[in-house]
């Protein structure tokens, strides 16, 4: 039984026919929303250690004005609880500055000298400072007041503050709250304004093309499911044009295909009887050779020769009207071993009118189906013979056919050469397309067709090549990634 390869396997291939229920506008919408909402947090963190600066800069601005007041002071002092009343108002512990090498100190009598958990020096603070102190102060919030350090104005050299963490903490956490319901607003603003945006320029157009398609594919040959293309210059226009260009042609060749199909059975139905008539004729065609008329026993052999031409011509149609080749099993294969098998089969060895010549490497291989590489061989070293036996060579030239082989950068390249007339110039045009490409008077063209057929089927290349005298045909076969054993 003939192996079976992957092409004459059967594909099941399912395709969606609806939407899933997260189409390409519901993930459109969440991730627009989720790479706002990135920005925007990348947006939140700068933006609440500037809050938490500029909360820390207004409360040392409140206390300079305190060490304002108590320079403006009289000798005594000031009276008793103004301090702390400035202490109040600034919400601070203590208040500290130095004007004119002399340190000025506001505090309360509960404070305990150098009671603090950290300090924060805004005069040498960074932006990545600030905001690793600002998620710090949200996080893991100090449990005793903090020293805030800035510069003065005025005479001072600088004013910090000792003051509680947590009135700083809540005003952070209420500055964020409000950030995040504006962040959360325009996230949906924006959201909603892209999501439209694209769903009306892209998605849509892009369902629409999805929805032609699956139409398309129902009924092909109706002309009615071809795309309209509209008039957009963008990458969509261009695919709906090109998707109607498409489907144009391919609705026209499938027409054309299936009125051939049917023209093709027709055709050969009316070979088989044909041939069998034929082989008819030629059957009494034979007796006419027993007849003592010198002028039909003259004609008789060329009328046999011309019956027989004819049954080849439809039993070679009928062959490639139902063949279907299959996908070639490789092997490792001696091709000078193959090649000897189709010259006997020809009667190379034993002919006296054409000599063969075997030039393939005793040790190559090739990788190639053995049953699909001889019938090309076999087509090509025929069409050889029989433009040698019928047309021969140059006067005084003996008709010869060879077979060359070598391997080029893992390729195996074949070549079939004869000295014989060579192909004429109006074949070469159709070469290898049946019934179009004989290069001999009464051929049909299907050996060279077929035997390019298989050669397309391994993945190499088959042409025709200029030479001086003759005909050389070279057939490339690429080395496949595996090869069966």
């Amino acid at each position: 039984m003939e192996p079976q390869g992957r092409d004459s396997e059967p594909i099941s291939v399912s395709l969606p026919r609806g939407l899933t229920r997260l189409g390409l506008s519901a993930k459109l919408l969440v991730l627009t929303v989720l790479f706002v909402m990135v920005a925007e947090v990348l947006i939140y963190l700068p933006s609440v250690a500037n809050f938490r600066r500029n909360w820390l800069n207004d409360r040392l601005a409140a206390a300079q004005v305190a060490v304002l007041v108590l320079e403006g002071a009289p000798e005594d002092g000031l009276p008793e609880g103004s301090e702390n009343r400035l202490l109040m108002g600034v919400g601070a512990r203590a208040i500290a500055a130095r004007v004119g090498g002399a340190r000025r100190l506001l505090s309360l009598d509960s404070m305990p000298p150098a009671a603090v958990s950290r300090t924060v020096d805004l005069r040498s603070l960074g932006w990545f400072g600030a905001i690793g102190e600002a998620m710090e102060t949200l996080i893991l919030p100090a449990q005793m007041p903090i020293r805030v350090i800035g510069e003065a104005v005025g005479g001072a050299d600088f004013v910090e503050i000792v003051i509680d963490e947590a009135p700083l903490r809540r005003a952070m956490l209420k500055f964020s709250v409000n950030l995040l319901l504006i962040s959360l607003v325009i996230s949906g603003l924006t959201a909603v304004a892209v999501y439209v945006a694209l769903n009306w320029m892209i998605v849509g157009p892009i369902r629409q093309l999805a929805a032609n398609v699956m139409e398309f594919e129902v009924d092909p040959e109706n002309p009615h499911r071809i795309i309209e293309p509209t008039r957009r210059a963008d990458e969509i226009g261009e695919a709906q044009r090109a998707l109607a260009r498409m489907q144009m042609t391919l609705a026209g060749e499938l027409r054309t295909k299936k009125h051939l199909a049917e023209l093709g059975l027709a055709v050969s139905k009316i070979n088989h009887d044909l041939r069998n008539m034929l082989a008819a004729a030629q059957l009494m065609s034979d007796r006419l050779t027993e007849t003592r008329d010198a002028k039909i026993k003259r004609f008789a052999p060329r009328l046999i020769a011309t019956l027989g031409r004819a049954i080849d011509f439809c039993q070679a149609t009928l062959a490639y009207g139902r063949a279907a080749e299959a996908t070639p099993v490789l092997r490792e294969v001696l091709l000078r071993q193959l090649v000897a098998e189709q010259a006997e089969l020809l009667g190379l060895a034993e002919a006296a009118q054409v000599s063969f010549s075997n030039e393939v490497p005793a040790d190559l291989v090739a990788p190639c189906d053995p049953d699909q590489m001889a019938r090309v061989l076999l087509n090509l070293m025929r069409n050889s013979v029989q433009a040698l036996t019928e047309a021969g060579t140059e006067p005084g030239g003996r008709p010869l056919l060879a077979v060359h082989a070598t391997r080029d950068n893992g390729s195996v390249v074949l070549r079939v050469t004869d000295n014989g007339p060579g192909v004429p110039e109006r074949a070469r045009a159709n070469l290898f397309q049946a019934f179009r490409g004989s290069a001999t008077p009464g051929g049909t063209g299907l050996g060279l067709a077929i035997a390019a057929e298989l050669v397309r089927l391994h993945g190499g290349t088959i042409a025709l090549e200029p030479s001086e005298i003759g005909a050389v045909f070279k057939v490339t076969l690429p080395a496949p990634r595996t090869v069966a054993a």
